[in-house]
């Protein structure tokens, strides 16, 4: 029997009208992943567990297929896949608010299909954080949701501890972005290899993604993360991050770096480096701009920042995403 510690679970939210197609494709890309995780002998790495969580009649989220059954649920990833109709109403965007909310502030990262992304919206994530759908829905999410920032020209949109992508079928890549998240590149390349399907998003990003960890546990902390995350980590200070967690500064940095791996400054670096990577592949603005807009008054100490995590100029990585887009 499978224990917590050596799986990670994924949990599937199949609501009234949800996509099946999605639901057990999604399951089955797992199940390849985890095949190849054994057959190539990489198990450091966790099993996946994919959980498919319902309404019972008395809308009562339970469990209805587990992977590895008879263990706790712990869960790590949530997706809210597609539907085949329309956007969800009201009505049934509100059934599940408080579960997205209850398992984003555990530490879960929520992660959307198409107009899954309705879901995290009325949940109040993604108030003032940018989101994708799928172009025929993203003028009613902008005017259902308009402190969403609706980029409907992305693909897939990874934001830290929120994924949204846009298309009906985007489930294919974003099941491969979490299993190149949580199993690594390698088992993400052939897994796509075996499915005989094309990434649109990983292994093709010439500088690194942040991934931040959200599994440790550290309820002040991930307070503070979810915040970072959500404000884009501009003006922020450790000051206004210590009183975020409800701790002293001293406290706070030994247990933020104890949780994260990184201290408070080198997070917000990651952060405003995700999202001027996302600027540099998505708009024309110069680099300066960029700069301006994720919180650097100082285009230089941008670049600077940006070599050090990336290990390119912002000019290079464009230049590099032109040439494979090419």
């Amino acid at each position: 029997m499978a224990t917590a510690q050596d799986t990670l679970e994924i949990g599937v939210l199949v609501y009234p009208g949800a996509q099946l197609a999605a639901v057990h494709g999604l399951t089955d890309l797992f199940a390849v992943a985890n095949r190849l995780r054994h057959e190539l002998g990489a198990l450091e790495r966790p099993q996946l567990r994919v959980c498919h969580w319902s309404e019972t009649p008395d809308r009562q989220l339970q469990v209805t297929f587990d992977t590895h059954p008879g263990t706790g649920h712990q869960v790590r990833a949530m997706i809210i896949p597609p539907s085949l109709t329309q956007a969800p109403s009201p009505e049934l965007l509100e059934r599940y608010r408080a579960n997205l909310r209850q398992w984003h502030g555990d530490g879960a990262l929520l992660v959307s299909v198409c107009v899954g992304v309705f879901f995290i919206a009325a949940s109040g994530l993604l108030d003032g954080r940018p989101a994708t759908t799928h172009w025929n829905f993203a003028q009613s999410l902008a005017e259902r949701f308009p402190q969403v920032q609706v980029e409907a020209n992305l693909p897939l949109l990874d934001d830290g501890d929120i994924i949204t992508s846009a298309g009906l079928m985007a489930w294919t890549d974003l099941g491969l972005k979490l299993v190149e998240r949580y199993l690594g590149e390698t088992l993400a390349a052939e897994t796509a290899r075996f499915l005989a399907v094309e990434r649109v998003s990983g292994g093709q990003q010439p500088g690194s993604v942040f991934s931040p960890r959200l599994d440790h546990g550290d309820e002040a902390v991930l307070k503070v993360q979810h915040w970072l995350q959500g404000s884009g980590a501009r003006d922020v200070s450790l000051t206004a991050m210590a009183d975020c967690a409800g701790l002293e500064q001293r406290t706070f940095l030994r247990r933020f770096r104890s949780a994260t791996g990184l201290k408070p400054t080198e997070y917000c670096q990651q952060v405003r480096v995700g999202r001027a990577c996302r600027m540099l592949e998505f708009t024309n603005r110069s680099i300066d701009q960029i700069a301006w807009g994720v919180g650097y008054q100082d285009p230089g100490a941008f670049r600077k920042v940006f070599f050090k995590v990336t290990g390119l100029a912002p000019s290079d990585y464009r230049r590099r995403l032109a040439t494979r887009a090419g």
